[in-house]
């Protein structure tokens, strides 16, 4: 099966191709404007042209190699086009409609069919019941939706089995100016799943982070096994905690399983887990973009003491650790500030003050810190210590992750001069709190090899190149069938 067909395609034929606005191929065609291959519309009704493309009447009369087809047909006649497209050599499909696995006994059918077409030829097939994937560094939007043309380029990649979560994820990362390097909604995953997705964006040089939305497979182990085989960093989100299982059948075909046993398995695998879209962007942000932290043991330095308790209790609670700093950086930060609020850790400078970012390197330097956190209401009066936190991620290899808030219009150039340093900024202590909770789970298991005695103490999972039992799957009940 060729993924790279699918992801990589260099000519599409769109087949359900539409003159009418309202239509779903109709909007795809619109969406490949900034496609930079072939695009043949497909529709046997049609003639003339279309964005300067010329309809065909099927994929067989096209006099030329296509990569991927992108089906935007009603349900009943897509089996037909997937054998079409396979006596045409097309090695990859994507399909939007939905009314198959997920609409009872009749649909089941036809996504069999499918499926038996596409093993039969080694088509990679993506969805049915999908609405498509967009690659924003290659300008190829394979999607359905309006608005997914203005994601910009980043290095997160999504892979959901919601496309109407991969969409959201987009949209937060357009609203948030991150990017995006790749999204992909799996719908129903007739032969293009978590595994194939996982393993062609690892290999892919623009992603840095891959994040995942999980509602429920039935092959729990190849995706895991995927996961902790990734050179990229891997974070997942499982939803099905409460009984949703009947909803979630219902729109992806998905079963959901027992959400322990997928969360012991991710644990078990090394693969950080979060509660929420926004910790998955999050994450991806600092495991992506920074240093990877060598173990859980997390430094904070707050200017206000209210924030930095918020701070230290939430990293406490989800499995992070408050080393004790060592005398000499005691003794230092005592004599950068004389009478200081507060010198352990947290350290709590009380308020901004010239000498904060001294405060930071000094903590930040202690060999007992794996990851730094820093808080710091803005004062205009003193700004940001921008200057200091370049010659600091100049000499130190730690992660260090930045809580602030302000008047945007005031704080906004530091704030991007920090981000522009990779450091990564948030708007309240939560957000920061609970990613870097995320790096110290990630740490405890990288630090520590990634035993099962580690992982307990992690919390749930961390680490991208983590050594585990090679059987775990049995051990947690996540296994092909779950």
């Amino acid at each position: 099966m060729n993924v790279g067909s699918l992801f990589q395609p260099t000519s599409i034929a769109v087949v359900g191709a539409s003159r009418s606005p309202e239509k779903i191929g109709h909007q795809v065609l619109v969406n490949l404007r900034t496609f930079d291959g072939t695009v043949y519309p497909v529709n046997p009704s049609t003639e003339g042209e279309i964005f300067g493309w010329e309809f065909v009447g099927s994929t067989t009369e096209i006099d030329d190699d296509v990569d991927l087809a992108l089906v935007a047909v009603p349900a009943p006649v897509v089996p037909d086009v997937i054998e079409e497209c396979a006596d045409a050599g097309i090695d990859a499909a994507v399909i939007y409609a939905g009314g198959f696995a997920e609409a009872g006994p009749e649909g089941e059918d036809r996504q069999n069919r499918i499926v038996e077409t596409a093993t039969a030829h080694e088509m990679a097939v993506l969805g049915p019941n999908t609405s498509g994937f967009v690659i924003p560094g290659d300008g190829l939007c394979g999607s359905f939706a309006s608005g997914v043309e203005e994601v910009p380029a980043g290095g997160t990649c999504v892979i959901a089995q919601s496309g109407g979560v991969a969409h959201s994820l987009a949209f937060q990362t357009l609203r948030e100016g991150r990017g995006l390097s790749a999204m992909v909604g799996l719908g129903n995953r007739a032969t293009v799943g978590f595994p194939e997705a996982i393993a062609h964006f690892d290999d892919h040089e623009d992603t840095d982070a891959i994040v995942l939305h999980v509602e429920g497979t039935d092959r729990g182990r190849e995706l895991l096994e995927a996961s902790r085989a990734a050179d990229t960093p891997v974070i997942a989100y499982k939803v099905g905690e409460s009984d949703v299982g009947a909803f979630a059948e219902s729109h992806t075909g998905a079963l959901t399983g027992d959400h322990e046993l997928y969360l012991a398995g991710f644990e078990q695998y090394g693969i950080p887990t979060v509660e929420s879209t926004q910790e998955l962007l999050d994450g991806a942000a600092v495991l992506g973009d920074g240093p990877l932290p060598a173990g859980p043991n997390v430094g904070v330095i707050t200017a206000q003491a209210g924030p930095g308790i918020i701070i230290a209790d939430r990293i406490q609670r989800s499995g992070g650790r408050l080393p004790e700093l060592a005398d000499a950086t005691s003794e230092e930060i005592a004599a950068i500030l004389p009478g200081i609020t507060y010198a352990e850790n947290p350290v709590d400078t009380g308020r901004p003050m010239p000498e904060f970012g001294d405060v930071v390197a000094a903590v930040a330097e202690d060999d007992a810190v794996d990851i730094v956190l820093v808080n710091e209401l803005y004062e205009e009066a003193l700004g940001l210590p921008v200057d200091r936190m370049q010659s600091l991620v100049e000499t130190v290899e730690k992660p260090i992750v930045f809580a602030t808030d302000g008047p945007p219009a005031d704080f906004e150039a530091d704030v991007a001069a920090l981000r522009d340093l990779g450091i990564p900024v948030f708007h309240s202590p939560e957000r920061a709190a609970d990613v870097v909770s995320l790096l110290a789970r990630y740490g405890a298991l990288a630090g520590e090899g990634g035993s099962e005695e580690s992982a307990g103490s992690a919390g749930s999972g961390g680490g991208r190149r983590t050594e585990t039992n090679d059987e775990p799957a049995e051990s947690t009940g996540v296994s092909t069938d779950v």
